[in-house]
């Protein structure tokens, strides 16, 4: 099978850990988190990738103290303003998928504006997934052809898996190829789990703040090295 290349996601872990190494807060962690997200979608799109996907803030990460997601959302409003500015007017299209409606109205409006802006953009796309959950996302699926079928505009026999997939808040997107954890956790955490039914998964110990474009290159080359069957033999 062919291993070409065309989407990487990935799930940022180990912020915190990176800042408690270094007796640093762990607002530190989530600031150099950034910087790096910005180095790798630059890397990425250097090196000819067409998706990155980056899960940035889980749902499950609104339960953590206040005073950590405050911070959160303030690193969020600067990059939004600023970081993205940057791989923006590179040509690189821009867009969020999540529970919008559990952010504040002023980072929605921005979000919108940004995806607004950046939507005509074909040479690089960072897809953010920001208050996501891959099972809320395929309850909000099933509740949306739900309803079509109950309206009458939908015959239940015509539900398949194109279905599905057009009504995820990945529609516009191929599925990843390749999903990368850093940190050393070896699980998916409710990311994407309808799309990586047959992705290959890379497990990196590094921490996402330390993680670099020189690694993200390795990964791909074993990636290159590994054959896809698909469920085929």
């Amino acid at each position: 099978m062919s291993n070409e290349l065309q989407h990487i996601a990935i799930i940022m872990d180990g912020n915190g850990r990176w800042a408690k190494a270094r007796g640093l807060p762990r607002s530190m962690g989530h600031k150099q988190g950034a910087e790096t997200l910005q180095k790798i979608a630059q890397a990425a799109a250097d090196m000819g990738i067409k998706y990155l996907t980056v899960y940035a803030f889980s749902t499950e990460n609104w339960n953590r103290p206040k005073e950590e997601v405050d911070y959160l959302m303030g690193l969020l409003r600067q990059y939004l303003k600023s970081e993205l500015k940057e791989i923006q007017d590179k040509g690189a299209r821009i867009c969020f998928i999540g529970e919008r409606y559990m952010l504040a109205d002023d980072i929605i409006k921005q979000i919108e504006k940004i995806e607004s802006e950046t939507a005509d953009n074909d040479k690089f796309t960072l897809c953010v997934a920001l208050s996501y959950g891959s099972r809320q996302e395929i309850v909000a699926a099933t509740k949306k052809i739900a309803g079509l079928v109950q309206s009458g505009q939908l015959d239940i026999a015509d539900i398949n898996e194109k279905l599905i997939n057009d009504n995820l808040y990945t529609r516009c997107i191929p599925d990843p190829d390749l999903v990368i954890r850093t940190s050393g956790e070896e699980r998916i955490s409710n990311y994407l789990l309808w799309q990586i039914a047959y992705s290959e998964l890379f497990f990196t110990k590094t921490l996402w703040p330390d993680f670099s474009a020189t690694e993200l290159k390795e990964i791909i080359e074993q990636y290159q090295s590994r054959e896809r069957r698909y469920g085929k033999v």
